[in-house]
């Protein structure tokens, strides 16, 4: 009987373990290829990456490739064959209808693994009675048996892969399971104490590998709970029954191509932001570190030779406090371990600057005013540290009012002339700057005072004394008479003109223009010296009369003063 389990054993082992060889006989002839356990949303799914081969491709390629994000790194075999020592035992020892008390043996699985998490397993045990334990109405049994029995399971397995050398994993498997029939020796021949049965089984649990090798790994312990499901023979009807199953063995892995290179030596850069401030002003620090080992943890520490840094992390702000003006280093550095390749420095530079003083423009609107009239001042002011700024302004004439960007300047009483207007800009740190901008006042002139032409003397009405003032001129002459005595500072000019043709015209002319300076001189008594009598080459029997006020520029371009 014990040998029919082992042939058994061997028969089922070799139909679960042909395509692993031959799995592993392909691994074998291939180059270094791509992990198919990086999680990459350009892989193949975990169905066609068992019947596609994958691409080469060079290692330099490949590290740069995958991510070794945590846990990613590890490596996830396609198969992993268990072979190991099971032993099986009731809980507790003595309960009806169990006949699994105590066995050993030994037990195999073919894992396929579809991820690195989730896999399906195939379980096959074959185990040997080596004592019963019976009780009932009759004498109880403690008696050594001959007896086989025979599990085969199949169900899904959770693994944990966050540590390349260790994998813990978890897994529910179901099926059935036989067992002969259980003999005894010692009564006349051999009794058979248990018919043979075949019924219902369930195993729950997990256990731990430990990496030997690239393929071969350690099963540390797997441990199971393990329910059947045999007919009670004192009642004839099916009950559970509940055993613990205990194995250890060799777990032999296939597939899944090769594990990442090793991380190439931690490289560390930082940078600063800003690179320049001003004292008191914070600086933002950031490292950046390559090759970070994810399941490490790396250790960042910051130094400054101006100012003070504070940060843990790969962040950090310096203060600038108590440093004075001019250039600093700051120096950064992140470890994973003791390693020359697994630790990095960084430097960055950045300069600490003392406070500026601010800057003003000035501007006047108008720059032109009449005196009396307002100006609008415009003060511009720029800190470079943006800090407040507070205006006044000052003026070397007139006044000028105002306490923010504009201010307004009053010119009443002002003389002509340019005055400057003063602004002032001062931060809180007393630093001030000064601008200024002309303002010119103009003084408006009384207008110059002009000629006007009066009622003109004809000459035309009496040709035999065409020389003689008419009573219709004398008229003309009272009203000029009366012009003349109301603007005492005024005076009048007379031009005499004759007629085109008209024989002795010039003479004429002459003769009218004197007569009618006689009439006003003689009878209406105005200052002879205040007549200016002129001769024209117009044409036209008349003397015209022109009103010169005081101040007015008369023109006697193209006449004839007569004397």
């Amino acid at each position: 009987m014990r040998m029919s389990v082992k042939i058994i054993a061997a028969g089922t082992l070799a139909v679960l373990l042909v395509p692993a060889f031959r799995l592993f006989a392909s691994e074998a002839a291939k180059p270094l290829a791509n992990v198919s356990n990086a999680e990459d949303s350009s892989a193949p799914a975990a169905s066609d990456s068992l019947l596609l081969p994958e691409a080469p491709m060079p290692a330099a390629e490949m590290a740069a490739a995958m991510p070794y994000a945590r846990g990613l790194n590890t490596f996830t075999p396609r198969i992993e064959w268990f072979m190991g020592y099971s032993y099986l035992r009731a809980v507790p020892e003595l309960a009806n209808g169990n006949r699994m008390v105590y066995l050993n043996g030994g037990s195999t699985s073919v894992a396929f693994n579809l991820n690195r998490y989730f896999g399906i397993v195939g379980d096959f045990g074959g185990f040997n009675d080596t004592r019963v334990l019976l009780t009932g109405a009759g004498p109880s049994v403690d008696a050594q048996t001959q007896g086989t029995a025979f599990t085969y399971l199949a169900g899904p397995r959770l693994s944990s892969r966050k540590y390349d050398r260790v994998t813990p994993f978890v897994q529910v498997l179901a099926g059935g399971i036989h067992a002969s029939e259980i003999s005894v020796s010692g009564c006349p021949g051999t009794c058979t104490l248990l018919p043979s049965a075949n019924a219902f089984a369930l195993t729950a649990g997990g256990g731990l590998d430990v990496r030997i090798h690239h393929h071969i790994a350690l099963r540390l312990i797997q441990a199971e709970y393990l329910m059947t499901r045999f007919d009670d023979l004192s009642t004839g009807s099916s009950a559970s029954q509940n055993d613990i199953r205990i194995s250890t063995g060799l777990v032999f892995r296939f597939g899944g191509g090769h594990p990442l290179p090793p991380l190439p030596p931690l490289s560390y850069s930082c940078t600063v932001t800003p690179a320049s401030a001003f004292i008191g002003e914070s600086i933002a620090v950031s490292g950046t570190a390559v090759s970070l080992d994810p399941a490490k943890t790396a250790v960042y520490t910051w130094s400054v030779d101006g100012g003070k840094v504070t940060g843990t992390s790969n962040t950090g702000t310096i203060d600038t406090s108590t440093a004075v003006a001019g250039s600093y280093t700051l120096k950064g550095h992140v470890s994973e371990g003791d390693k020359p390749t697994e630790n990095a420095d960084c430097t960055a530079a950045y300069t600490v600057k003392a406070f500026e003083p601010p800057t003003v423009s000035c501007m006047a609107n108008p720059s032109t005013v009449k005196s009396g009239d307002p100006s609008t001042i415009t003060a511009t002011g720029v800190s470079p540290q943006n800090r407040a700024l507070t205006y006044s302004y000052d003026s070397s004439a007139g006044s000028v009012s105002g306490v923010g960007t504009t201010a307004t300047l009053t010119t009443g009483g002002v003389p002509a002339g340019v005055i400057t207007v003063t602004c002032k800009a001062a931060d809180d740190k007393g630093q001030t700057a000064n601008a200024s901008t002309p303002v010119t006042v103009i003084v408006p002139q009384a207008p110059l005072p002009t000629v006007s032409e009066l009622c003109p003397v004809s000459f035309a009405r009496d040709a035999r004394r065409p020389a003689r003032v008419d009573n219709e001129g004398k008229a003309c002459l009272d009203q000029v008479a009366q012009n003349l005595q109301s603007s005492s500072d005024a005076k009048l000019a007379l031009i005499g003109t004759a007629a085109s043709g008209e024989k002795h015209g010039d003479k004429l002319a002459a003769e009218r223009a004197v007569n009618t300076k006689a009439y006003l001189v003689k009878e209406k008594g105005i200052d002879a010296s205040r007549i200016t009598i002129y001769t024209s080459t117009q044409d036209g029997k008349q003397v015209t009369t022109t009103l010169i006020p005081a101040g007015a520029t008369f023109d006697a371009t193209g006449d004839t003063q007569v004397q």
